[in-house]
């Protein structure tokens, strides 16, 4: 068959057998086509080698295919995925996803010396978007998170997310794209903070924090003469992290101050910063996650914007199946929507009550 090794694949190449993981899940189907994120992909789950359309790996002598099928060298990664759901990544949803975070890390590695390719950008968010419908907040994963890669998964899925709530909060449909790119570019003043503050583990002492805080009056000036997004996308840049009572940064602005972009970016952005796994830090769970956000919409969040969110990400089918705090595995049977992050669920035959039981929580979806 035509196999060659995984370091010599080349992205435009042709699967013509599915990639199947050691533990036998499907990771690649026949017939994709191998983009540069791909490979990184394939060298995570430890692949050696994959059959290639045209590929001349069944006429190599015996010595070159044994060295063929060394161990690959080690890439630091790691997966949010289980082996069990590998199959359902495997959708233009994810592949557009990709292709979206490689050309978000290509643009921000420019960014502070040259124009963002923003034409190019706003294509692919386009065909992102138009994959929207198979896109669930609380249900989405990447196929592999590698740690230097945290903050531009955390931009892709904030545009995702944005994009979903301006539509929940009936947002006129000419605003819906461009709220998108304001999740997409809100942190983009980044690119000119030192990457070791924002990669640190430790506290950070009161100068580096007023670093780190600058970013946002960065990613406005570098926004500033942008073409094809308007004020609002630059203001969410510089708002984000303002409060709605006044004790947000950088200019301690309140209310109907905040601009309506910054006010749902500013929800994405926290979801999706307390889901992502970090190198030291691991990912939490999403419902406890929006308990936070509701906790938090008690004067330093938009409550509208937040309560919309939460009901309509939590509004799962009956049956949908979970994996609790406790490791425990079951499907949830009823939700009261006063308690949306808190559904009855059955558990090995028994149902189990998590309003009234609240050391457990709901740790994943699984399906």
């Amino acid at each position: 068959m035509p196999s060659i090794s995984v370091g010599e694949v080349k992205p435009g190449s042709k699967i013509i057998k599915d990639v199947v993981t050691p533990l036998g899940g499907v990771l690649f189907t026949k017939g994709k086509i191998i983009l540069p994120r791909d490979i990184e992909i394939l060298q995570a789950f430890l692949i050696q080698q994959i059959e290639i359309e045209g590929a001349q790996g069944e006429n190599k002598a015996p010595e070159t295919a044994k060295a063929a099928t060394k161990q690959p060298t080690p890439v630091k990664a790691r997966s949010l995925i289980n082996e069990s759901q590998l199959a359902k990544t495997n959708s233009p949803l994810h592949d557009e996803y990709e292709k979206m975070m490689a050309l978000v890390k290509k643009s921000y590695a420019s960014a502070a010396a040259a124009q963002l390719p923003m034409l190019e950008l706003r294509s692919q968010l386009e065909t992102l978007i138009s994959h929207l419908k198979d896109y669930h907040v609380l249900k989405f994963a990447p196929r592999v998170l590698f740690e230097q890669d945290y903050n531009y998964h955390k931009s892709v899925l904030s545009a995702l997310t944005s994009y979903k709530i301006a539509q929940w909060c009936g947002q006129p449909q000419k605003d819906w794209m461009q709220t998108a790119f304001a999740g997409l570019l809100h942190d983009i003043g980044n690119v000119k903070v030192d990457a070791s503050l924002l990669q640190k583990p430790t506290p950070l002492t009161a100068d580096e924090i007023d670093e780190v805080r600058r970013h946002t009056t960065y990613g406005y000036q570098l926004l500033r003469n942008v073409t094809a997004i308007n004020e609002g996308v630059r203001l969410a840049a510089l708002q984000h992290h303002e409060k709605i009572d006044g004790s947000g940064y950088p200019l301690r602005l309140e209310g109907s101050q905040i601009h309506i972009y910054a006010k749902i970016v500013a929800v994405a952005d926290i979801f999706h910063a307390m889901t992502l796994e970090k190198a030291y830090r691991k990912a939490q769970s999403p419902y406890l996650v929006l308990e936070q956000l509701l906790t938090e919409s008690f004067g330093k969040l938009d409550p509208v914007i937040v309560q919309t969110f939460i009901q309509k990400t939590t509004d799962l089918y009956n049956g949908t199946r979970i994996r609790l705090s406790d490791g425990r595995h079951g499907e949830i049977i009823f939700t009261d929507r006063s308690n949306p992050t808190r559904p009855m669920v059955q558990v090995e035959g028994i149902i189990v009550n998590l309003m009234l039981e609240r050391e457990l929580y709901i740790q994943e979806i699984i399906a």
